[in-house]
């Protein structure tokens, strides 16, 4: 009796569509991904459509005009809207694992399907990574690959939307090392008031971060990454543990909100435990870490080939190959503030704050 089995192709695809799901889904930074310019990292994928090796985000800056009242003439009086465009560029990446025939007839455990997992688990870790390393960027150089004048040309022009510790004052003259070493392990941790004066920040800088509207409640919030060392400050403030009493309940229907998330007045603090320390940079040799308070389109993913997977069999079908790929890239969004969209790059959606991170004695 002939018994029908699925195809190979097709077995292999409906593993794609699930891991490519729970992909997104298992992500630290699913939550904050989207397809929309109401996204803290905005998804495009165009060049699954069309050939291309980058992708263009369009930002328009909010109208500041106050408009005509009573009849009064429009023409003539109209506002030009500032708009602006970044343009992401793509790479290809891959890994994978092989196996023998032998191998897997010794073996305990399905090594084939254990390289799957594995490869998903990398991939997962991989977009991770490179969500905290954009980021952290310097005008699209990794930080810690920047030079200082790289640094201090970029803290120049982001100069309303970089802070360094809880005061403004701790800025030295746009110098990004001398500003670091201003950072005090005392007066310079993550509260509620340094939280507070961030929020300000964004909102007055020129031209303001535009916070994420909230689908599940339709309120407007800031989201937070922040370091482990940073976030244990944060948690151990006051004001911040009185208005912790209630939030889980509140926040449990927020697509931006999960368990362990901290929720204070429009603003979403999330633990990134793998933001990487600045060791000895502050006062008198203190660890200082960043933390990135983001609000719409701070990153663009663009996507031209999903991650996927791939099989091949060699020598002689006794070893069998599995890999991951995808075709997409990952970066800071910026503008140009100059005349040009490549002039005085600013980020986008973003505000860059160092504070304090002493370890735990």
């Amino acid at each position: 009796m002939a018994e029908t089995t699925a195809a190979a192709g097709l077995t292999v695809q409906q593993w794609d569509d699930k891991f490519f799901v729970e992909h997104v889904q298992g992500n630290r930074f699913a939550s904050e991904m989207g397809t929309t310019e109401n996204s803290v990292i905005q998804l495009k994928e165009d060049l699954t459509k069309k050939k291309g090796d980058s992708i263009t985000f369009a930002l328009v800056n909010r109208l500041t005009g106050a408009g005509v009242e009573n009849g009064a003439t429009l023409e003539g009086n109209e506002e030009d809207m500032d708009s602006r465009s970044f343009k992401l560029t793509i790479k290809e990446r891959a890994h994978g694992v092989r196996s023998t025939s032998w191998e897997n007839q010794i073996s305990s455990i399905d090594l084939r399907k254990a390289a799957k997992m594995a490869l998903q688990t990398w991939s997962m870790e991989n977009t991770r990574d490179r969500v905290i390393e954009a980021l952290g960027s310097i005008n699209g150089v990794a930080y810690g690959s920047a030079s200082e004048g790289q640094k201090d040309t970029w803290l120049t022009d982001n100069a309303d939307r970089v802070l360094f510790g809880a005061a403004k004052a701790n800025n030295s003259s746009n110098d990004h090392s001398a500003s670091l070493a201003n950072v005090d392990a005392t007066n310079d941790k993550l509260t509620s008031s340094a939280a507070m004066l961030m929020k300000r920040m964004a909102r007055t800088a020129n031209p303001k971060i535009h916070p994420v509207r909230s689908e599940g409640d339709q309120r407007y919030y800031y989201v937070v990454y922040v370091p482990s060392l940073v976030f244990r400050d944060l948690k151990t403030d006051a004001t911040i543990t009185q208005a912790q009493r209630d939030v889980g309940l509140r926040m449990q229907n927020n697509k931006l909100f999960r368990g362990g998330d901290i929720e204070w007045d429009g603003m979403i603090f999330k633990e990134i435990e793998d933001i990487d320390v600045l060791p000895g940079v502050g006062t008198a040799g203190a660890d200082v870490a960043p933390v990135y308070f983001c609000g719409a389109q701070a990153l663009g993913y663009g996507i031209a080939s999903r991650w996927k997977s791939e099989e091949e069999l060699f020598d002689y079908k006794r070893k069998k190959g599995c890999a991951i790929m995808e075709m997409g890239g990952i970066e800071k969004m910026l503008f140009g503030s100059g005349t040009n969209d490549t002039d005085d790059l600013k980020d986008h959606g973003l505000l860059t704050v160092f504070f304090a991170s002493t370890a735990d004695a």
